[in-house]
């Protein structure tokens, strides 16, 4: 518990510091859009710590949740990708990077002519409870001893409940941008499985952060300047993909792979990359009623769901897998033979998302 807080502390006190001035340690340089970024004030612009845009992967119409959105620079360009139909939630649970996006969604609605964007207080690991909600219960009912304490406990257990910060199957994209890396390791698991619980099925995960090419020692990851500076939580590289599949995502792909390391510490590479990962329908039809043709280029391939396909050759598959084939990021891969139907707009409507 006490290197949890030393974590939690040393995050949130640079981070604190971060949001009054810029600290160019905390970043990667990052090309953006420029169109997105001329509503964006400057103060927002310099204070963005990110080593990706996940942004240029949203679509007009989604409802986007940005993990520790900081003071709102992505939430900012997804506010004006998604449009007027859109909307964007950010989530950090640093107060001086909240009261900075907040100041600014109203100056960048009326830039863009719609407002589309909210911030709230949540820890990214534990995106049902809402902090603001509990600190004013909180205040009510301050702790002063062990039994008061223990009903606090409850409290936050009723509230993820009764008042989640953010509801389950709610969202169409998780996006993040270089913020993973600093929840503490008993608690990365929680996280991927909490990204998983939001998304509506259908949705996806496009999340920018750092990883190590090689296990990150016991002596860095206990070192609070290099965990607050974006280092010692990075997973290793097959590791950050692996926490998708993990967590029950399908279709998890590298969209993008920095060649060149952002750093170099006591020999061990840590680069940028943007993973995307979809979530889908729980389970496997025991019936074969479809029929697919893996088109190539590879030989053979092995998919998610134990499927081997042989390329040129028909398989036998469920309807899941025949609609799930007809999505991204699998559509371009196969033909479809099924009376003619197309799987992207036939059958179940995934709870009303946007893959039907």
């Amino acid at each position: 518990m006490a290197i949890t807080l030393q974590f939690e502390s040393a995050v949130r006190s640079r981070y604190s510091e971060a949001a009054g001035q810029k600290v160019e340690a905390l970043c990667c340089p990052i090309e953006y859009d420029r169109q997105y970024l001329k509503v964006i004030p400057q103060e927002v612009i310099d204070r963005d710590y990110g080593c990706g845009d996940p942004s240029k992967h949203l679509k007009p119409g989604e409802t986007v949740l940005d993990l520790g959105s900081g003071t709102g620079k992505i939430c900012f360009i997804a506010a004006q990708v998604v449009g007027p139909n859109g909307r964007v939630i950010g989530v950090d649970m640093n107060d001086d990077m909240l009261a900075m996006a907040r100041k600014y969604a109203p100056v960048v609605g009326q830039a863009i002519g719609f407002n589309n964007v909210e911030f709230r207080k949540g820890r990214i690991q534990d995106l049902a409870l809402d902090l603001e909600k509990l600190d004013a219960e909180l205040k009510a009912n301050p702790i002063q001893d062990a039994n008061s304490f223990l009903a606090a406990e409850a409290l936050a257990a009723e509230l993820r409940i009764t008042a989640p910060l953010i509801a389950s199957d709610s969202i169409d994209v998780v996006v993040s941008n270089c913020v993973l890396n600093l929840v503490e390791p008993r608690a990365k698991r929680q996280l991927f499985q909490e990204i998983f619980r939001v998304l509506r099925n259908g949705g996806r995960a496009v999340i920018s952060d750092i990883v190590s090419g090689e296990a990150v020692p016991l002596d860095m990851q206990h070192d609070p300047e290099l965990w607050s500076g974006c280092i010692s939580g990075a997973l290793l590289e097959e590791d950050f993909m692996q926490a998708f599949v993990d967590a029950g995502f399908y279709g998890a792909r590298l969209l993008k792979r920095d060649a060149q390391p952002w750093r170099t510490v006591q020999g061990i590479e840590f680069r940028s990359v943007t993973i995307e990962a979809f979530k889908g329908e729980p389970g496997e039809g025991t019936e074969r009623n479809q029929t697919v043709i893996y088109k190539g280029p590879f030989k053979e391939v092995l998919d998610d769901q134990g499927h081997r396909l042989e390329r040129g050759r028909r398989l036998a598959v469920s309807d899941q897998t025949f609609h799930r084939y007809g999505r991204e990021p699998y559509r371009e891969c196969f033909e479809f033979i099924a009376s003619g139907a197309d799987p992207s707009t036939t059958g179940p409507c995934c709870n009303g998302s946007t893959c039907c």
